[in-house]
């Protein structure tokens, strides 16, 4: 007499505490919102500064010093036109808006993916290709990657705008940027080391 088959496709319910100790994942939620709320901060921010650098090319002095004040920048003689490092300075700011845009995307569908509930974007044409095979150690890589970009742009601004910083403050921005960048290195490394250890064990 054969036993009766198992259902292996057959879930049993979660006990009552493990039900609601894992329905806590949703208290993540407003969190995640909250950062959506953020972002249209930024999108905000980004068409104000974009719109202040298309009227300055025009002439409008009250935009020119609205970008000025904006991105911090200070010299001997008044700038009444448009020049080099103040577009630079001003595009250099745009772009950090970008990455750091594209940060607050990561965590936002990373973390409800990872942590909170599936999306089940699986063939959706719009798909991230990152998102397919994200996992706490992947969304930690690409997290730190991105912070080295934004720190890069940081760091770029205030190396053309060196005049208005002391030595102390060039000093401890490269120092943090090099910090971020081991850290990176670092993360990187031991889930590569984590990775080879799970793939030996299967």
């Amino acid at each position: 007499m054969s036993e009766p088959k198992i259902n292996s496709d057959k879930v049993s319910p979660l006990r009552p505490i493990p039900n609601f100790i894992f329905a806590s994942r949703w208290l993540q939620l407003p969190l995640y919102v909250g950062l959506i709320a953020a972002q249209g901060v930024y999108v905000f921010h980004f068409l104000v500064e974009l719109l202040h650098l298309i009227e300055a090319v025009f002439g409008s002095q009250t935009a020119l010093q609205a970008l000025i004040t904006s991105i911090g920048y200070k010299t001997t003689t008044p700038v009444t036109t448009l020049n080099e490092t103040v577009i630079m300075l001003v595009v250099l700011a745009l772009i950090d808006v970008v990455m750091i845009s594209n940060l607050l995307i990561m965590v936002i569908v990373g973390g409800y993916e990872t942590f909170v509930s599936r999306m089940n974007l699986e063939g959706h044409r719009d798909q991230p290709e990152w998102l397919s095979h994200v996992n706490a150690s992947v969304l930690k890589v690409k997290l730190a990657t991105a912070i080295i970009g934004i720190s890069s742009i940081h760091l770029l601004k205030t190396f053309i705008n060196a005049d208005n910083y002391t030595d102390r403050v060039l000093v401890a921005q490269t120092t943090i940027h090099i910090t971020f960048l081991l850290s990176a290195l670092a993360i990187a490394y031991t889930d590569k080391i984590m990775s080879g250890i799970a793939a030996q064990k299967h």
